[in-house]
C-alpha cells in the first residue's frame, strides 16, 4: 500500500490513519498527550530502552492533522512550546576557591555519569550559571557528566542525541538519507561542555575529551541498551576555535550552513558553527552504514 506520509523515517498507509482515527473516536475525552502515548502502545513504537517514542508520535499527529487527515481534539494548554514553561535549574551554591595548577596534580580524575542520580541537578544548575549557551533540557536519549577534582566539581558535559541531517558530517561518513534515518541513534552530540571559570589548569579540556571517548559509548549502552560509534560537536567560530578537540584527535569537518531545521528562506538566521566529529571506533562507517532491520 502506498504511503501517504513519511515522517521520521516511518511510511504511514492510509490504513494507518484509519486506526488513527479509530483510536481518536474510541477515546473522545483523551488529550493529545494521551492519544500520542496510546498510539505508541498499539504500534509498540518504543525507544532502545522500552520507553514510549511519545513525543516523536505528537509530531506525526500533527504533521497529519496538518495534511488533513486526521483530526485532533482542541489543546488544553495554549502553549507553543511544553520546554518554553520549564522552571529554570535552582541555583547551587559552591566554593569558588581558584584552582590553578597542573593537570599532573589533580590527577586521576573522577567523571561521574549523573544522568537520573542526585548530582544531576548540580549539573544542570552549573551549566545554568557558568555555560554562555544555559541550561536547555535536552530531549531524548541524553547523559550528563560532572567531573571532580579532589571531591570538587570542576567541569561538566551534556551528550545527547544527534541532529537529523548534517551536510558535512553525512559526507564524511558516507550514508545514505535511509540508511541514516535508521541509524542516527548510534551516533552522540556534545551539547555542553563546561570547565568553571576558576578552574584553570592547561590541557584540562583536551585531557577530559580523550577520556570521554574511552567510555562515552559503554555508558549509552548501560543506559539506552545501544552503543554508540561516532559523537560531535558544534562550536560557535565567533566565540571558540576549538583547540581543544583539535588537541583530542578530532576531525573537522566543515562549518553549518547556519539555518535551522525548519528554514524556509535558504539564508543563514543563526551563528555558524564549526563541526567537529570524532569516530569511537575503527570500524565506525561500516557500523553506522550498516542496514538493520
Amino acid at each position: 500500500m502506498d504511503a501517504l506520509l513519511r515522517y521520521r523515517g516511518k511510511d504511514i498507509t492510509q490504513e494507518d490513519v484509519v486506526s488513527i482515527r479509530g483510536l481518536i473516536a474510541q477515546h473522545p475525552g483523551d488529550s493529545r498527550w494521551n492519544l500520542s502515548r496510546r498510539l505508541c502502545q498499539v504500534w509498540n513504537w518504543r525507544q532502545a530502552n522500552g520507553a514510549l517514542r511519545d513525543m516523536v508520535c505528537r509530531g506525526l499527529m500533527l504533521a497529519l492533522e496538518r495534511a488533513g487527515y486526521i483530526d485532533l481534539p482542541a489543546k488544553r494548554r495554549n502553549c507553543l512550546n511544553p520546554l518554553a514553561r520549564r522552571e529554570k535549574p535552582a541555583r547551587v551554591y559552591i566554593d569558588p576557591y581558584p584552582i590553578e595548577v597542573s593537570l599532573s596534580s589533580i590527577v586521576p580524575l573522577e567523571i561521574r555519569q549523573v544522568r537520573r542520580s542526585p548530582l544531576e541537578k548540580l549539573c544542570n544548575s552549573l551549566i545554568e550559571q557558568y555555560h554562555y549557551l544555559a541550561y536547555s533540557q535536552p530531549v531524548g536519549e541524553h547523559l550528563k557528566y560532572l567531573v571532580f577534582a579532589h571531591q570538587r566539581p570542576i567541569a561538566c558535559m551534556i551528550y545527547s542525541s544527534a541532529p537529523r541531517h548534517i551536510g558535512c558530517r553525512d559526507r564524511f561518513i558516507g550514508w545514505p538519507a535511509r540508511i541514516r534515518r535508521q541509524n542516527l541513534h548510534l551516533m552522540a552530540d556534545q551539547t555542553r561542555f563546561l570547565i568553571l571559570p576558576w578552574v584553570k589548569v592547561p590541557h584540562l579540556a583536551s585531557h577530559l575529551l580523550g577520556r570521554m571517548a574511552k567510555r562515552l559509548s559503554a555508558d549509552w549502552q548501560r543506559l539506552y541498551q545501544h552503543p554508540v560509534y561516532y559523537q560531535e560537536t558544534f562550536v560557535d567560530v565567533e566565540r571558540f576555535k576549538g583547540t581543544c578537540y583539535k588537541a583530542a584527535n578530532w576531525i573537522y569537518l566543515g562549518q553549518t550552513t547556519g539555518r535551522g531545521k525548519n528554514d524556509q528562506t535558504h539564508k543563514p538566521n543563526r551563528s555558524i558553527k564549526a563541526v567537529w566529529g570524532d569516530p569511537l571506533c575503527r570500524d565506525f562507517r561500516d557500523r553506522l552504514c550498516e542496514a538493520r532491520g
